[in-house]
């Protein structure tokens, strides 16, 4: 009895042993050399592609769909050379070419903010912020970078999804360290759903399936991922009518909270970023299709079928692209992107040296010209939010008697566009009933330094100079404070005579102020027309 036992024993080891290589196994995934340089540079190329197709419709269309003639033709990716869309991720690579990729996030701000090519919203804010020494993870934070929730690093998150196939925890890693230097919350969320689209894109070609699977990547409780739910939904409901499925969504998620309150402009991750879902599931994997709508829903509509087009890219790869899309990329394949070392060339080569790096790092096997990648499962970062249930409220111009209060010899600055004054002791303050409130003026190269009081307490000094990369800046968030109790505040600014060296003067303007109030469950409650 007791050697039957031991033999069962035996045998249940060895069976066991069996199933955990097979389970092991089935974690691998193969890829040739040469099939996963292709991905790559499809990717890359539907980046370009994508970017060209849209460029000229960006912001034409805001709160309503563009219904004028779209007029691409492949020729046009030669524009993709001058496009932030990929320009900025590469001097992300070239921060890795120099400093490795472990580098600090801090060195990763510093080489962009250093770059000679002009930058805007969350980006500029966090460049500024490197020049005012608010670094990672702060100056993405909500406190210092009104722009947190907005699309940019969703547009430059790529390479860090092309360079880890079958791999989004990998990503997910990279993702919360570059991420985190210019957005947080949903801004930081898009970078890491699109970075896990084209991860999970290596293998995996079946577009609804592939969504639902990048989703698993960000946190169920964020409005980025309930958006996401939601054009799947309305894609169920409407298969045949995007413009159905838009109008839908428009009414429930279309209203501008933060960035571009007051006006139709949205540059919102997380409702840009349902239009490239919207691309992707009504394109049903025709480049053209995919593009069209992902263009079509409006807003930042050269970003959105940017990034759906190299979904297709990963998947398809460059050689199962359009032949004439082909031909347009690598005819500029050794051009230079404006203010990198890098063309598409260079991009593709780089990130498969990188990827394969990561897939040795990451358990998996580089011989020769066969690859095995140890794929993982999604697994969602920590939730954050950057500006819970916050919604706009008004504004007030500085010229009106809405609020404002002036001390000093303050003047008018161009046509009434601003009040302006550089002599120390100076002050501008704004009483406003809300929850928040952003301070608009000037970043100019003759700005100087301010004292920020709110309610009669310090919080912190500004600085109005921006002349980086030779660019100045009007109607700029100043200064901005969110989660106060509900009541009368009052924000003052106190002009200090000051400036930093660079600076050809001590000026602060002022320009007006944006209110907010917070409101409970913005969202909650609504229903779609369908449902009712």
């Amino acid at each position: 009895m007791n050697k039957y036992m031991s033999y069962l024993v035996i045998l249940f080891m060895a069976l066991s042993a069996i199933a955990c290589s097979n389970i092991q196994e089935a974690d691998m995934q193969a890829l040739s050399a040469e099939q996963l340089k292709d991905k790559i540079a499809g990717g890359w190329a539907g980046k370009m592609v994508g970017v060209t197709y849209g460029a000229p419709t960006e912001f034409r269309a805001q709160g309503k769909t563009y219904e004028d003639s779209i007029k691409w033709i492949p020729s046009h990716v030669k524009g993709s050379i001058g496009q932030d869309d990929i320009y900025v991720q590469l001097t992300f690579l070239m921060t890795m070419d120099q400093y490795g990729m472990d580098a600090p996030a801090k060195k990763y701000q510093e080489l962009f903010a250093k770059a000679g090519y002009h930058l805007w919203h969350a980006n500029v804010q966090a460049r500024k912020n490197y020049f005012d020494s608010i670094f990672p993870p702060q100056s993405g934070l909500p406190e210092y970078n009104i722009h947190a929730d907005d699309i940019d690093f969703q547009i430059e998150a790529d390479y860090i999804g092309f360079m880890c196939p079958g791999m989004p925890r990998t990503a997910n890693t990279i993702a919360d360290k570059i991420g985190h230097i210019m957005n947080y919350g949903d801004g930081v969320y898009g970078g890491i759903f699109v970075a896990a689209l084209y991860s999970e894109a290596y293998f995996e070609d079946n577009i609804p399936a592939l969504i639902d699977k990048a989703l698993l990547s960000i946190p169920a409780e964020s409005e980025y991922y309930k958006i996401v739910k939601d054009v799947i939904l309305l894609h169920a409901q409407y298969p045949e009518d995007w413009r159905a499925a838009w109008t839908e969504l428009e009414a429930k998620w279309g209203k501008v909270q933060i960035c571009g309150a007051g006006s139709t402009f949205n540059i919102d991750a997380k409702l840009n970023g349902a239009y490239i879902v919207m691309g992707l599931l009504y394109g049903e994997g025709d480049p053209l299709k995919t593009m069209e709508v992902a263009t079509r829903c409006g807003q930042d509509s050269d970003c959105n079928p940017s990034n759906a087009m190299a979904v297709l890219g990963v998947i398809k790869g460059l050689s199962g692209l359009p032949a004439e899309y082909r031909e347009a990329v690598t005819a500029i394949g050794e051009e230079l992107f404006i203010n990198t070392d890098y063309s598409f060339n260079k991009a593709v080569d780089k990130t498969l040296e990188y990827a394969q790096k990561l897939i040795l790092e990451n358990g998996g096997k580089v011989s020769g010209t066969e690859i095995s990648i140890k794929t993982q499962s999604p697994l969602a970062p920590a939730f954050e939010e950057s500006f819970p249930a916050l919604v706009f409220d008004k504004k007030s111009g500085v010229f009106s008697n809405d609020g404002w209060e002036l001390k000093g010899k303050w003047t008018s600055y161009g046509k009434d566009e601003a009040k302006v004054s550089g002599t120390a002791g100076d002050e501008i303050s704004f009483t406003f009933e809300g929850t928040g409130v952003s301070i608009v003026g000037n970043w100019l190269r003759d700005g100087g330094r301010a004292d920020v009081y709110v309610d009669g307490t310090f919080k912190r000094m500004i600085d109005c100079y921006f002349f980086f990369s030779q660019q100045e800046h009007q109607n700029m968030n100043l200064y901005h404070i969110t989660n106060l109790p509900y009541g009368k505040h009052t924000v003052r600014l106190v002009v200090k005579g000051e400036k930093r060296p660079e600076s050809e003067g001590t000026n602060v303007y002022v320009s007006e102020a944006l209110v907010f109030k917070t409101a409970d469950k913005i969202h909650e409650g609504f229903k779609f027309s369908f449902q009712q």
